[in-house]
This record gives C-alpha cells, sequence and structure tokens, in this order.
C-alpha cells in the first residue's frame, strides 16, 4: 500500500458510489424497455420487487408502494414494459439497482392489459355465469338509472321509456361517470337502490368515449356490486363496439343507452295491440258459449217430457201397470211351482212313513219301550207291546223260536268268524 494512501471502509465505497450514481442528471430518470422477471408483489408494505432483462443483461429494481398502487395492471413474469426510473445502489449489500416510478406495457396499452387481466380473474371467479343472471321485470314502474345528469345518456333514457312506457316512472341516481371519484359513486348509488328498494329494474351507464373515460366501469368494485345487486341491472356503457367489465357483470348487455330503456320497459303500443287483440278472442269466446248454449236450451224446450209433462208422467204410469202385472204373473208361477214341489215331496215322506207301512198289515213290536229289531232281544215270559195302524196289543212271550243262524251260540259265530 503507498505511503499516505487513505483507507475508506465498505460502507463509505457504497455510500460513495451511490452519491455517483444518484448525482449524474442522466442517471435521474431514464427510460428503460425490457422484460419482467422474478417479479414480487410483497403484499404487506405494497412494493413490487423484479428484475428487467434483456437478452444479453439483467437489473434489479424495485417499485415502492407509492408508485405501485399507480400501475393499472398487474405486472407478471415475462411481459415486455417499459419503466421510467432512477439508477442508485443498495448500500446495505453493494447492489446497483433501479427504483421505478412508472411502469406501462411495451406494446399493449396499461389499460388494456389492466382489462383483461380482471376480466379473467372476475370470469373464474364466475362472477359472469349466466346461470346467476336474474330475468327483467315485464312490467316495471320504477326504473333506477344510474349516469351523470347532464349527458346524453339520460336524455335517451327518458326520451325511450316515455314513448315506450310512460306508466313507468325515471328514478334518476346522478353520479360522475368518469375520474378517480366515479367508481364510488357508482357503487353508492347501487348499494341505495338495492337497501331503499326504489326501482324494479336499473339502468346504469353513459355515452361513448375512449377506454379511459369508460375507465370507472372497468372498476373491480363496480363490477362486484353491479353483480352483488338484488335488483336485475342492465349495463350500457359506450357504443355498441365498446365492452366493459361493467357489461359481463350486468344481467344484461345494451350497446347503448336508448337499447338499454328500449329492453327495460315494454313497448305500450304492442301492449295495447296485444289487449285488443284478446279482448276480440274473448268475445268470440263468450258468443260461442252464449250461442252453444241457446242451441242447448232449445233442444231442452223441444224435449216432449218438458212440452207435456203429463204425457211423460202416464207413460211411466203404464209402464208401472205392465211391469205389476209382470211381477205378479211371476210369482204366480213361482207359487205353483214350489206347490207342486212340496206336494210330490209330501207323496214321498207319506210313503217311507210307518204309518203307511203298519196300514198294510205290519205291527211294531215294543219291549220296555224300545223297539224290537229281532227276535233274539225278547225271552219267554217277556211282556211285549205290538203297535198296529188302529191300536196296540199288550202280549205275553209264550216261546221264542229263532231262525237257523240266529240260533248259533257267540262262540260259534265267534269260531265261524275266525
Amino acid at each position: 500500500m503507498a505511503t499516505g494512501q487513505r483507507v475508506i471502509s465498505v460502507s463509505q465505497l457504497n455510500r460513495y458510489v451511490k452519491s455517483l450514481l444518484e448525482g449524474d442528471p442522466n442517471l435521474a430518470a431514464v427510460y428503460i424497455s425490457g422484460e419482467i422477471s422474478n417479479f414480487t408483489n410483497h403484499y404487506k408494505s405494497g412494493h413490487f420487487y423484479l428484475s428487467l432483462k434483456d437478452e444479453g443483461a439483467v437489473v434489479k429494481a424495485v417499485m415502492f408502494r407509492a408508485y405501485a398502487s399507480r400501475v393499472p395492471f398487474r405486472p407478471e413474469n415475462g411481459m415486455k414494459v417499459i419503466v421510467r426510473a432512477r439508477v442508485s445502489l443498495y448500500e446495505k449489500d453493494g447492489s446497483f439497482q433501479i427504483y421505478i416510478e412508472e411502469m406501462q406495457p411495451d406494446g399493449v396499452g396499461a389499460l388494456q392489459i389492466a382489462y383483461e387481466q380482471l376480466k379473467a380473474k372476475l370470469a373464474e371467479e364466475g362472477l359472469f355465469d349466466e346461470r346467476r343472471k336474474r330475468p327483467l321485470p315485464r312490467y316495471p314502474t320504477r326504473v333506477g338509472v344510474i349516469t351523470s345528469p347532464t349527458g346524453a345518456a339520460v336524455r335517451d333514457i327518458i326520451n325511450v321509456t316515455g314513448r315506450r312506457f310512460p306508466l313507468a316512472k325515471i328514478i334518476l341516481a346522478p353520479v360522475l361517470v368518469q375520474g378517480e371519484s366515479a367508481p364510488p359513486q357508482l357503487i353508492g348509488a347501487l348499494q341505495y337502490f338495492n337497501e331503499k328498494q326504489a326501482a324494479d329494474v336499473i339502468i346504469i351507464g353513459r355515452g361513448g368515449g375512449s377506454i379511459e373515460e369508460l375507465w370507472a366501469f372497468n372498476n373491480e368494485g363496480v363490477a362486484r356490486a353491479v353483480a352483488a345487486s338484488g335488483i336485475p341491472v342492465i349495463s350500457a356503457v359506450g357504443h355498441e363496439t365498446d365492452f366493459t367489465i361493467c357489461d359481463f357483470a350486468a344481467d344484461l348487455r345494451a350497446p347503448t343507452p336508448s337499447a338499454a330503456a328500449e329492453l327495460a320497459v315494454p313497448d305500450a303500443s304492442e301492449l295495447q295491440l296485444r289487449l285488443a287483440q284478446l279482448q276480440a278472442a274473448s268475445l268470440r269466446s263468450v258468443r260461442h258459449t252464449q250461442e252453444t248454449a241457446a242451441r242447448r236450451l232449445q233442444g231442452l224446450r223441444e224435449k216432449r217430457c218438458l212440452a207435456t209433462p203429463l204425457f211423460y208422467v202416464e207413460e211411466q204410469g203404464m209402464r208401472l201397470d205392465y211391469l205389476t202385472r209382470a211381477f205378479a204373473g211371476a210369482a204366480q208361477v213361482q207359487l205353483t211351482r214350489a206347490g207342486t214341489r212340496l206336494a210330490q215331496m209330501g207323496g214321498k215322506l207319506d210313503a217311507l212313513s210307518p204309518l203307511k207301512v203298519l196300514s198294510r198289515g205290519y205291527a211294531i213290536g215294543y219291549r220296555k219301550g224300545e223297539v224290537l229289531k229281532k227276535a233274539a232281544d225278547v225271552q219267554t215270559g217277556d211282556a211285549v207291546t205290538l203297535r198296529y195302524a188302529d191300536g196296540r196289543v199288550e202280549c205275553r212271550v209264550e216261546t221264542v223260536e229263532l231262525a237257523a243262524k240266529a240260533k248259533q251260540t257267540p262262540r260259534e259265530n265267534t269260531a265261524a268268524q275266525e
């Protein structure tokens, strides 16, 4: 080391180099183009940390929250951008880096990128799903309009609504439709209509303009308020070729404010024509019913039972006489047949009667009140009663003569059976 050479610390070196860089006016506001890499969005601090690179080099970069909050889009890795930055050194680790104050896409506009990013985000959440969209009321009597009170849009809506459906009342919520103050006012108007239930349908929009002028309707908060509305919302922003995030979130998109009014209310002239057609159809139906009833009534009048009621009574009387005679004849036939069957059965019973047998000279013998069925049932000396058809005779048995077969002893009978 040379004699008298000054020795400095690392901190002094870094501080000196930093002062050189920041003291150079050519490095105080440098426009740099490059591709984003290693991007980090530090959510707690709000700072952006990234690197910019091209084919031959890389430089570290930081964008503090105050500047990052003004970027209308979300930086992503691989995105080509142009930044305005100042060149400096981070003393602590001696890192050469740039401090970005502005950022814009290289090629496509920043607002267009922000639009596409927000559209993709909300679509992924299902905010634009057709299944969650509500139908418009058929006959609204209160139409809420959220727009500028001095623009052409409100005049168009009032004129079209008054011409098509005079019964509908226009309720205007005057708001700013561009600038930083516009989104909060648009959200507040939507919330007012829903909290007060002050409208049956809401039209939100403005006339045409550039993407910057229409940007309030690409606000995420406005889109979420439109989707959350319990009252159906028609979005009518700009001209037919203009599309905003609000259009996708609304229940129905109209190409212009005038078209929104036409969609919001029915055409009174068409309703009158329809009512006239229904009235004519009703009259035709009533006439047809009356004519049918008249023909039926005339047919009833011509019936004999109504023209000459006594004839009907007499006719039924004759029918009753006929039925009475038929019943009496049928009853007599049945009685005759029954009498014949009874006589036949009586004859058979009489022929089988024991008394009838006795009348032919036979007698029935009794001993002690029991019928004697065979000679072996009595013995010599038994008292026997003989019953004849005309009386009875008391007898005493003198002798008993049995047939040869009946004379066998019980033992002989048993042996014979064996």
